[in-house]
């Protein structure tokens, strides 16, 4: 595993670029299976989970070229479904979480799936419960080995149904949506999750053939269809990127241009770093954030301690809490970081704790921040990325400490920000990759 070794106080200056969004892509990827024809996707994100998907999509069967570092086209004409029953298939999907996200499509076009449960972060349970209760209302059998942790679902003819999602899961509604495009009748899907990522696949499904209506809301009706065909589709800036370099910014004191963010699919982001004190000005379809000696956060109207608390969209993103958390450290006030969807992400603060942070851990999901307005830095230290946003917390407050930090275990890191030290050293971080012996 590799190692970042991080030279901590530089001011930062320049312009950067945000990458496609990860999120995005992984779903987009898995929509090339429902369509012999070709599909070309753009701005794909040179990122570990989404070469791993490509990766597997191509001993799938599936024929992929690549035009340029982040174009790439694929056709799905044949896929060889008894490499989904082998071991390689089984190691290499259970690595990646997005995997799961095959089955919708494979169903929907080949009446069967295979798919080992997933792994990824290890941020707490990740339930599968609604994409196979959505599978299951469309008329889908499905077991499951306990042995292997290897699932098999079967469909000789989906059929459309009304549904009400148990809880609004993004990957959940993006399953079923690829599932439903494909069934016959009409299909309701009711607690949809309706976050850009979710509008963009239905976008490009509806170029491809589909016929979804309610996009950008929590209901959508879809029309099944007989065959899709291809198109060509853009993923979206990666707005968890796009926060990030807010939240780096500020920390460190410098002065970045974010170019090009879609700053209409960045619903509350930009809002709530403001809420922490952070400047920021929308310039076009940009983002400029200043040089800031300090940054106070606000309080509620009635004078309680601000909360900043994850949400279904268009509620705020849960990937970002690890970034607001760190960037607080650093304000002047005080905050509750309140992570509502997965236990085990802010287990990462004893790292900040041990660089002299002032975090209160009330419980797995509720954390208080005390800042120090910048007037006790942060000490450099030796730490462990444990997941894709905790780790990039960790390099946001190793570049604000005093001193030199070792990051161990940064494949976390690069599971879902593209060469970040390269980026970040051409604004002037130092940033050392060293790869382990």
């Amino acid at each position: 595993m590799a190692t970042f070794e991080v030279k901590g106080g530089l001011s930062l200056r320049g312009e950067i670029v945000p990458q496609g969004a990860k999120n995005e892509a992984l779903q987009v990827l898995c929509a090339v299976l429902l369509t012999e024809d070709k599909v070309t996707v753009e701005n794909v994100p040179d990122i570990l989970d989404v070469n791993s998907m490509i990766e597997l999509l191509a001993e799938m069967g599936v024929a992929v070229e690549k035009i340029s570092n982040t174009a790439y086209s694929f056709e799905a004409k044949t896929i060889n479904f008894e490499y989904l029953q082998t071991p390689q298939f089984r190691k290499k999907a259970t690595g990646l979480r997005g995997s799961i996200m095959f089955v919708g499509p494979l169903l929907a076009r080949f009446g069967k799936a295979f798919a080992p449960k997933p792994g990824g972060d290890k941020i707490g349970r990740r339930r599968l419960d609604t994409h196979f209760i959505g599978f299951q209302n469309l008329g889908a059998t499905f077991e499951y080995d306990p042995t292997t942790h290897f699932y098999r679902v079967e469909a000789p003819n989906l059929k459309g149904k009304y549904m009400l999602l148990d809880e609004a899961s993004v990957t959940g509604t993006a399953n079923i949506i690829m599932a439903a495009v494909l069934a016959e009748g009409i299909t309701t899907v009711y607690n949809a999750a309706c976050e850009p990522y979710i509008q963009q696949l239905c976008r490009m499904l509806v170029r491809m053939g589909a016929k979804i209506q309610g996009i950008g809301s929590n209901l959508l009706t879809v029309e099944g269809v007989e065959r899709l065909s291809g198109t060509s589709h853009r993923i979206l800036p990666d707005m968890i990127e796009v926060g990030s370099f807010i939240g780096m910014a500020a920390m460190t004191q410098s002065e970045i241009t974010i170019k090009d963010v879609s700053v209409n699919d960045l619903g509350i982001i930009p809002a709530q770093f403001k809420r922490l004190g952070i400047n920021l000005e929308i310039r076009g379809d940009d983002i400029f954030v200043p040089v800031q000696e300090s940054y106070e956060i606000e309080s509620f109207i009635d004078g309680s301690i601000m909360t900043i608390a994850d949400a279904p969209w268009p509620g705020l993103t849960p990937d970002l809490l690890s970034v607001f958390l760190v960037v607080a450290t650093q304000a002047k006030g005080s905050v509750l970081i309140h992570q509502k969807m997965f236990e085990s992400r802010l287990f990462f603060v004893d790292k900040l704790i041990d660089m002299g942070a002032q975090i209160i851990l009330c419980d797995p999901h509720r954390a208080t921040v005390i800042g120090h307005n910048n007037k006790i830095k942060l000490k450099a230290t030796i730490m462990t990325s444990p997941d894709i946003r905790a780790g990039v917390a960790l390099l946001i407050a190793a570049m604000s400490a005093k001193g030199t930090s070792i990051i161990h275990n940064i494949d976390q890191i690069d599971r879902g920000y593209t060469r970040i030290d390269e980026r970040l050293n051409a604004l002037g971080a130092q940033i050392n990759r060293k790869n382990d012996v």
